[in-house]
């Protein structure tokens, strides 16, 4: 298995998935060549956007609200961010490596790679998530 910190990422997936708790989102992050939970998490995701930097790569388990006026539910995103200042080699990295997150969280509705910050507007990902989970029989209003 690769060098992941399985249980503390898996605690903060399912903080994430608590419908009690306010948390939607949590960010796992390399430390040399280990990927670590440190307790970047929040209930803002502006804040997670500040966290996807020019030259770091970084996993983030998002709960996105979905649904209508007939029926609310809970959505979940996994993101990889690979910012544009990432070399070549830490960029093949990610690709094998998140095989090895994805069994610490392995539910989700929709899930993104990027390197532009464009690509992560909570709108756009709100969007894809809902697309992702299928018929929508709501009025819209």
């Amino acid at each position: 298995m690769a060098n992941i910190d399985s249980d503390a990422i898996r605690a903060a997936y399912e903080d994430v998935r608590n419908d009690s708790s306010a948390t939607v989102w949590a960010v796992f992050k390399y430390d040399d060549k280990r990927i670590v939970y440190t307790g970047d998490c929040g209930e803002n995701y502006d804040d997670f956007l500040s966290m996807c930097e020019e030259d770091n790569r970084i996993y983030a388990y998002v709960r996105i609200e979905t649904g209508d006026e007939m029926s609310k539910r809970a959505k979940f995103a996994l993101i990889t961010w690979i910012g544009p200042g990432v070399s070549a080699l830490k960029k093949a990295k990610v690709s094998t490596d998140k095989a090895f997150l994805k069994e610490a969280c392995p539910n989700f509705a929709y899930e993104m790679l990027c390197d532009e910050k464009g690509e992560l507007a909570k709108e756009k990902i709100e969007e894809a998530v809902k697309k992702a989970g299928g018929a929508n029989y709501g009025t819209g209003k």
